[in-house]
């Protein structure tokens, strides 16, 4: 088995951090629903400003507030408008990369979404991979 990303949320603003508070990460469901990150479920963080890379739960806040609130110690790692990427993932065999499509939503300064995208894994011959990103698949309603 091997650990792969399957859902993203990338260049996401922290909005605010709150030592005071038992941990995790509160974020937008909004956001989370679009590339399927649920609650409760452990992410990675990562943070672009200062390099630190940390692990926590989710938990949904306001629906449409565009929060990203680092929680008890992890508010230690991040500052209000550092931008962080919140990655998901989940183990699979090598033959099943073909069939995943992981989801990733890149946001602007306000955190509203810029550009949703989704990552292609092609099976080649000879056990290769080709991979390409995908420009907004799906967030495009569904035909009637």
């Amino acid at each position: 088995m091997i650990k792969v990303v399957r859902a993203k949320l990338h260049c996401l603003r922290v909005t605010d951090a709150n030592l005071n508070y038992q941990g995790s990460i509160t974020l937008d469901p909004e956001h989370c629903e679009a590339v399927g990150i649920y609650p409760l479920e452990f992410v990675e963080i990562w943070n672009k400003n200062s390099g630190a890379r940390i692990s926590t739960y989710v938990i949904y806040g306001e629906r449409g507030s565009r929060c990203c609130v680092l929680n008890g110690s992890a508010a230690r790692s991040c500052q209000p408008g550092d931008e962080v990427i919140i990655a998901a993932s989940w183990y699979c065999q090598p033959t099943e990369l073909a069939t995943l499509r992981p989801r990733v939503l890149t946001f602007n300064a306000d955190n509203g979404i810029d550009r949703s995208l989704t990552y292609d894994v092609t099976a080649l011959d000879g056990g290769r991979f080709d991979f390409a990103i995908r420009e907004g698949a799906f967030l495009e309603p569904e035909p009637a």
